[in-house]
């Protein structure tokens, strides 16, 4: 798996090296963050009515990124794969908790997946019956051409 971060994949086969937030929003928080402290913002920003959480929440953005992966304790507590793939025996090992290795995938539980990342199911499918190496592969490419999801 070259160039393959394992704790940037997420149990219903997303990468978040390819997300939108990480790749786009994270580098605009810093630049924002950055250009707003030159100007001053960091002192005045408590005399904007309803700025309180904003200063903190683009500070943290900008130092400390977006996100990991929901197998790194990232994203949705709530997400319903999680809750399950996290739950499964053995979800640390190299396959176990990755849903595309799951017996019973692809379960109702993917339809919001499948509606919202229309590539999902073929990428489930290349690391279910081609493996890591392959999935790997296939990911490092989008993200060469500049691919998020």
């Amino acid at each position: 798996m070259e160039n393959m971060d394992k704790k940037y994949t997420c149990y219903c086969g997303l990468y978040c090296e390819n997300c939108a937030v990480k790749k786009k929003i994270g580098p605009a928080s810093e630049v924002l963050y950055n250009e707003m402290k030159k100007a001053g913002f960091e002192d005045i920003i408590k005399f904007i009515p309803d700025s309180g959480g904003f200063w903190p929440f683009l500070k943290n953005m900008a130092e400390n990124g977006i996100c990991i992966s929901c197998r790194e304790g990232g994203g949705n507590p709530a997400c319903a794969v999680r809750i399950c793939a996290s739950g499964r025996s053995g979800a640390k090992e190299e396959n176990a908790g990755m849903c595309a290795f799951c017996e019973d995938y692809p379960c109702e539980k993917f339809k919001p997946f499948f509606e919202g990342y229309p590539v999902l199911k073929n990428d489930n499918d290349v690391l279910r019956n081609e493996g890591w190496d392959a999935w790997s592969k296939m990911q490092n490419e989008r993200m060469a051409k500049g691919f998020t999801y």
